[in-house]
């Protein structure tokens, strides 16, 4: 099926999608904020440049959206055009994942995922509840985890 859109239009599109400081992480920011919580942003020192980096908790959090790390959730969809590229990617991404992972448990880091499901969708989350699991973790010195939305 081609694109329902010019190249141009696309990439301006594309372009536009952002990285850093997005809806699902600004949210989970500033509730931990609120909560006491002291952070770093996107530590260029750290594997992954993680989102959030918590020194006091040696941790590290992660908002990924389903999208573009391949999520096997009801937000995540493979495109239907330019399929190869788009197979590409994503595996890309979850290979970088992994290997971010492991960086991190090799330095001693704890790393928690949140999944933009857990905070999105029809199977989202309770947000406070949400919250109160992510707190518990970090204060808890508990190994890798990750929260993700509620399955059907």
């Amino acid at each position: 099926m081609p694109d329902i859109v010019d190249a141009a239009t696309r990439s301006r599109m594309m372009s536009g999608i952002r990285g850093k400081n997005t809806k699902p992480e600004l949210l989970v920011r500033k509730a931990l904020h609120a909560r006491g919580f002291r952070y770093r942003l996107h530590a260029a020192d750290i594997p992954g440049k993680p989102d959030l980096l918590l020194p006091k908790w040696r941790a590290v959090i992660f908002v990924h959206g389903c999208f573009w790390h391949g999520h096997d959730c009801h937000l995540f969809r493979m495109p239907s055009t330019r399929v190869e590229f788009w197979e590409a990617k994503i595996a890309r991404n979850r290979a970088r994942d992994l290997e971010v992972k492991k960086a991190l448990k090799e330095l001693g880091w704890r790393y928690l995922v949140v999944w933009e499901c857990a905070l999105k969708g029809n199977r989202r989350l309770c947000f406070g509840g949400l919250m109160t699991v992510l707190c518990s973790w970090l204060v808890s010195g508990a190994e890798n985890s990750e929260i993700r939305g509620a399955t059907a």
